[in-house]
């Protein structure tokens, strides 16, 4: 299997998302939960997402799982693999977007563009800052994120903190007048010592012009907005013809039982939540009571055995971001983010073990710790749920066939979760 595009996810449901993006503009894409074993036979497709969990882990493990993924997408035909990142750019002055970055630049000479654009959820990048919708990134709800707190808009500064290399930009102006001039900028940054660029995108038009430029290069990073210009590229250029009703094999039903679990605390999965509650049951666990042992845990999987027959449940451990400080300020940022993800997937677990077959999973540390506890190899992509979110079909699981979304817990909108389970059956 050759594939023409290779990308690395910094957490899962940023890889469901890529994926899901670059399947809708054209190419047959799987994505793997880390890198696949060999006896994992994977269909022809275009393109290969390989999700890691490294967003929030120290940057010298974050660097050599990211390489580890890379030389496996080069070993099978990548000529150039995408960081995909957080369209939020959350990161820490520690890393890990530049440290990973510089990691997968290595051996080359060429320069990085870097864009966190995605102008159909919101996001937009101008003269280096980032806006979530109309709010700079330091006044977006993204500033009170429990692992990594958004503090600085200007992502320049944001990137060159994290990096060794100096980091430039290639502003608007330049991008909209095509990739001759983005090209041109990039080496007159690249002859001034300039390793890495922030890319303005605003429109959809400027991400297909940062896709022709970075095709062309060795690796380039940015959230699923510059995917879309990626695979837009490769579809012109010939090298794939571009498909329709590729989507339709991975929605085949299951049966089975359905559930969701719940782990994100942001805004919209608050929300999401909320409307939740008005159609069926929702189980609301205590965070403090999950870190005291395992009774939660044991309350919350006999309670869903009790209702989950007579249809969809919901269980979640998110809080408001006020509690959530709370309770990081009490036990410690990663003891108490340790304690949800791993009271969480051992939840998801169980219900999988008594006949749930179709799962929805808010929350990317969430999602990637329940995916991880499953050991599900990879997934099929399956039709959008909302931007960002399609259906993903397993492949090679030992529990057989199940339909997941691993939502990023900003992405969807209030009726998501009744959403996700109309498409799933």
């Amino acid at each position: 299997m050759a594939i023409l595009l290779g990308s690395i996810a910094d957490d899962y449901t940023g890889a469901s998302d890529l994926a899901n993006t670059l399947t809708k503009n054209g190419l047959r894409t799987v994505q793997t939960v880390g890198i696949p074993g060999p006896s994992l036979v994977l269909p022809e497709v275009d393109a290969v997402v390989v999700s890691l969990k490294i967003r929030s882990v120290a940057a010298p493990e974050a660097v050599r799982a990211a390489t580890a993924a890379d030389t496996w997408l080069r070993q099978r035909g990548a000529s150039h693999v995408l960081y995909k990142i957080c369209s939020t750019f959350d990161s820490t002055d520690a890393g890990n977007i530049g440290p990973v970055t510089e990691a997968l630049k290595s051996g080359s000479d060429q320069m990085v563009l870097v864009t966190p654009a995605f102008p159909e959820t919101g996001r937009t990048v101008y003269l280096g800052h980032l806006f979530v919708g109309e709010q700079p990134l330091n006044e977006s709800p993204l500033k009170d994120h429990p692992l990594n707190p958004m503090h600085d808009a200007n992502l320049v500064r944001v990137l060159g903190r994290q990096s060794s290399g100096t980091v430039g930009l290639v502003g608007l102006a330049t991008v909209s007048d095509g990739p001759e001039a983005v090209k041109a900028r990039l080496d007159t940054l690249r002859a001034t010592g300039v390793t890495a660029a922030i890319a303005d995108a605003i429109f959809e038009r400027d991400l297909e012009t940062l896709g022709t430029v970075a095709l062309k290069t060795w690796v380039s990073t940015g959230a699923s907005g510059l995917g879309l210009g990626l695979a837009r590229a490769l579809v012109r250029s010939g090298q794939v013809p571009l498909r329709t009703g590729a989507t339709a094999d991975a929605i085949r039903p299951v049966g089975g039982l359905a559930a969701i679990v719940a782990g994100s605390c942001s805004r919209a999965t608050l929300q999401q939540l909320a409307i939740a509650e008005q159609s069926m049951p929702v189980l609301r666990l205590d965070p403090e009571r999950l870190l005291a042992g395992s009774q939660e845990i044991n309350a919350a999987i006999s309670w869903a055995g009790d209702r989950i027959s007579a249809g969809p449940v919901v269980i979640a451990a998110s809080a408001t971001p006020e509690a959530v400080c709370q309770l990081q300020s009490r036990y410690g940022r990663d003891a108490s983010g340790h304690a949800i993800e791993s009271a969480t997937s051992f939840i998801a677990a169980e219900l999988v073990a008594r006949g749930v077959r179709r799962l929805v999973i808010a929350g990317g540390e969430t999602s990637g710790a329940a995916v991880d506890r499953l050991g599900i190899p990879a997934f099929l992509i399956g039709p959008e749920i909302a931007p960002g979110v399609p259906v993903l079909r397993t492949i090679g699981n030992v529990q057989g066939d199940m339909l997941l979304a691993l939502k990023s817990g900003n992405f969807g909108g209030g009726d998501f979760f009744a959403a996700a389970l109309a498409m799933m059956h």
